[in-house]
């Protein structure tokens, strides 16, 4: 069929009437008031095109031939029954209005075409705008196969408008739901949308009808509130946030002109209650751990196991251990913690901004503004209740006992509980022979492990933290934050640091050997890799690897998600990385020197400081800053360790995704990890599950792309940062200070360590780190990262290695260009552009 009403088509049509289409069909069906019209569908595309696949030289073709005959007798007969009104022309893409990309704009629209020639002339117009410059790279950038494209043409009646404009169901700023916001124009509403006048802006709470924000006049309150009253049924009927496009007549007549899906809002877990009876407060766990990409399904079920071993060690096991606690959630695909509870708690809601002063300095100010919110006032009887109740929970974790015995006798309680971690690491899961036998083992791994460990591991960190706090707090003004911040240079006992220099020593002595250096030269990381995976490395070369990946291998880049690759699995980045190094020739700068003379420094600063005070002080002071130095080291530990489980569980699970392919109920090893537990269980017992594997991959994909990621994201829809936090008003390039001294270079971007290399002496800005990061460290001359604080792990690493760093820089990766001169001051928390 060539042209069909718009009333008879719906989203099951996307087919053959595209995206804007469907919509006003649906609309139309659904009772809204849509300028009456016709669809010419994609087979008269395909007829003009002269069928097969259309390419970029299709524009040409469409602009200089004539309509088809058939085509051109169908719009004519169906422009003729509507009266021959003027009209408006809009392209209809079959990738158009889709839930992760709208095209808004993509393509042309004409407006106000009147006759049947007029009509034919610009449904051409529309057919060549699928192959504009700014369609194919639109379509390139939300990898849109131009294969797959087909375009329909949409002909309405004009609405002779007094004003026009849009509107969002939420407030595509900040992401608040039921917030409409309203942009208006007098006249047509393609003024607007072409960017050619400045709209009148309107913000209406669609709970209560109130105006919330006003600027202009084009609209009065009775019409604001009629906007917004259809906007919600709209967004009602479709299920998801709309941004729609409007119109009243002269006759004060409300149109709806198109409404798409609004695909920029990060979107909300299901399940959770209604915000304006109780709202929730989401904290992103990637965020401070660095990972902005998505996780795999089963990273994510690793996940859920941990929380709920966490959540039977104090006392509130979940119904589902495998669904893991109520608090764990996962839009996104990425990880948030529900910390509404312990910001009802009258003795807990503290800690946040404490924890995250440390560890994401840029959550900070949110949290202090969310305890002002009075949708979350403290709630659950006294503050001693509360106190009392907290305190319970954290002793059945047995880390008070830890940090007293640590602060008693630091080196023992380290050698002895990182002895005990490791045979725990080591433990025997049991017979693993079957598939079922080794779901099975991978889950008691996962239940059993974090809370016999994690908690202790995480008590000697915080032993060092009280030893650092207590001796700031005693020497006051004699020590400035700089000195402190000396005394955490070149700790020992971190196993990240370890790991780095033990890849730089790798790396000077391979160095020596002709015929490793001429393959780390002349070959690619990916071909050296395959060749390691054969054996065939250069004889030093592939030894040395070999003896690293053994104590090193379960480390990855993003290596909190089970479901990506291990070192060990795949060597390429260490082999890239290895490579950079034989370029830094100045011994001076070796990374085993600076993290020498930062150790050499730390220590000789503990003097000076405990020279400050006298009596009883001195003592107290020196005895505070040598367990900071033996203790705070251990910062990376827990994670480091967890990680080697991770790596345990994904090997235990690898062959059983080997023979659920060979089965064919999926169809490679590797989409094992696009399966939740219970998934793999069925899988395991028969069930073919490549068809959510593929829905599963297809999402991962389109969250690949998505750049920003709240760190706190409140039930209602609302992103903390974008609500709460505006930008410094003189533009300057500010953040926390993570690693004293000031440095100069050259900036080098990098949004991923995959891959990357950084010139010796080159400033680097990252959006965040974690330990598949720093093998970049050995050759920065300073850090400037997005998230962190002065504990956070590029920080910590910064400091080990003398280089100053700023942390906590909005949107650093954005502001700062690749090659732009720097000078970073890690003691102020500035970065300066060079003019």
């Amino acid at each position: 069929m060539l042209v069909r009403p718009l009333g008879d088509v719906d989203r099951a049509d996307l087919a053959s009437v595209g995206g804007k289409a469907a919509n006003l069909g649906e609309l139309i069906r659904a009772g809204f008031r849509v300028p009456d019209g016709f669809v010419i569908t994609t087979d008269a595309y395909t007829l003009a095109v002269g069928g097969g696949v259309a390419s970029a030289d299709s524009r040409a073709r469409l602009l200089t031939s004539a309509v088809p005959a058939t085509v051109a007798s169908a719009v004519r007969d169906a422009y003729r029954a509507m009266g021959s009104p003027h009209v408006a022309v809009r392209s209809s893409a079959t990738a158009e209005d889709l839930p992760d990309a709208s095209f808004a704009g993509q393509q042309d629209t004409i407006l106000d075409v009147a006759g049947e020639d007029a009509v034919l002339e610009a449904v051409r117009r529309c057919w060549a705008s699928l192959w504009n410059d700014r369609a194919v790279a639109y379509r390139a950038t939300h990898a849109v196969d131009d294969a797959s494209v087909r375009l329909a043409v949409v002909v309405q009646r004009m609405v002779d408008a007094d004003v026009a404009g849009v509107l969002f169901t939420a407030d595509p700023i900040t992401g608040t739901r039921r917030r409409v916001s309203v942009d208006a124009v007098r006249g047509l509403g393609e003024r607007l949308v072409s960017g050619q006048v400045n709209p009148d802006h309107y913000v209406v709470d669609a709970r209560d009808g109130a105006i919330v924000e006003r600027r202009g006049d084009t609209l009065d309150d009775a019409r604001l509130r009629e906007l917004a009253a259809t906007g919600m049924r709209i967004e009602e009927h479709y299920g998801r946030p709309q941004d729609i496009e409007w119109a009243y007549a002269k006759d004060r007549t409300l149109w709806i002109v198109q409404s798409r899906d609004v695909t920029t809002l990060y979107p909300l877990p299901s399940g959770l209650p209604d915000p304006d009876r109780e709202l929730r407060v989401l904290a992103s766990a990637n965020v401070p751990q660095g990972v902005f990409d998505p996780l795999t399904p089963m990273g994510i079920q690793t996940f859920r196991l941990i929380a709920s071993s966490f959540a039977r060690l104090v006392g509130a096991p979940p119904a589902d251990p495998v669904a893991g606690p109520p608090v764990v959630h996962a839009p996104g695909m990425r990880l948030f913690i529900d910390l509404t509870a312990v910001l009802r708690n009258r003795f807990a809601r503290g800690l946040p901004p404490r924890v995250m002063s440390v560890m994401e300095a840029r959550s900070v100010p949110l949290f202090i503004r969310l305890l002002d919110d009075p949708r979350l006032a403290p709630t659950g009887g006294s503050r001693v209740r509360s106190a009392l109740g907290t305190a319970r929970a954290v002793m059945r974790t047995g880390a008070p006992a830890v940090i007293v015995r640590a602060l008693l006798r630091p080196d023992a309680t380290r050698e002895r509980l990182l002895r005990e971690i490791d045979e725990l690491v080591r433990m025997d899961a049991g017979t693993t022979q079957s598939a079922r036998e080794r779901v099975d083992a991978f889950e008691a791994l996962l239940l059993g492990w974090p809370a016999r460990a994690f908690p202790r591991l995480v008590a000697m960190v915080a032993a060092g933290f009280v030893s650092y706090n207590a001796a700031g707090r005693i020497l006051g003004r004699r020590a400035t934050q700089d000195e402190l911040r000396t005394v955490l240079r070149g700790l020992p006992f971190n196993p990240t640091t370890e790991m780095d220099l033990a890849l730089w020593a790798l790396s000077r002595r391979v160095r020596a050997d002709a015929a490793a250096r001429a393959a780390l030269a002349e070959r690619s990381p990916e071909e050296l890799s395959a060749a390691y995976r054969a054996g065939a490395l250069p004889p030093l070369l592939q030894r040395e690897l070999a003896v690293f990946l053994e104590r090193y291998g379960h480390r990855a880049v993003a290596e909190i998600d089970l479901g990506l690759p291990r070192w060990s699995e795949d060597p390429a980045h260490l082999l890239g990385a290895i490579a950079n190094y034989q370029r830094l020739a100045d011994d001076a700068l070796a990374p085993d020197a600076q993290f020498a003379r930062g150790a050499r420094e730390a220590e000789s600063m503990v003097g000076t400081l405990a020279a400050r005070v006298h009596g009883p002080e001195r003592a107290l002071v020196r005895a505070l800053l040598r367990r900071v130095r033996a203790l705070s080291g251990v910062r990376e530990a827990p994670k480091f360790h967890a990680i080697r489980v991770f790596a345990r569980g994904r090997a235990m699970l690898a062959p059983v995704g080997t023979e659920l392919a060979a089965a064919g109920r999926i169809d490679s090893p590797d989409d094992i990890w696009f399966l939740t537990l219970p998934e793999l269980r069925r899988a395991v017992a028969g069930e073919d599950t490549r068809e959510i594997v593929s829905g599963r991959r297809a999402e991962y994909r389109r969250e690949r792309g998505r750049r920003h990621i709240p760190r706190i994201l409140l039930s209602d829809g609302t992103d903390a940062e974008a609500a709460y936090i505006s930008p410094a008003a003189d533009g300057a390039i500010r953040g926390t200070p993570a690693s004293p001294g000031v440095a100069q270079g050259t900036a080098r971007v990098i949004l991923s360590p995959v891959g990357a290399r950084l010139e010796p002496g080159e400033v680097l800005v990252a959006p965040s780190t974690d330990p598949g990061w720093t093998p970049l460290f050995l050759t920065a001359s300073a850090l400037v990262m997005e998230m962190g604080g002065m504990m956070s792990h590029g920080a910590v690493v910064a400091r080990e290695y003398g280089i100053p760093a700023v942390v906590g820089v909005p949107d650093a990766t954005g502001r700062i260009a690749t090659g732009a001169r720097l000078t970073v001051d890690g003691s102020a928390g500035t970065v300066a552009l060079e003019s």
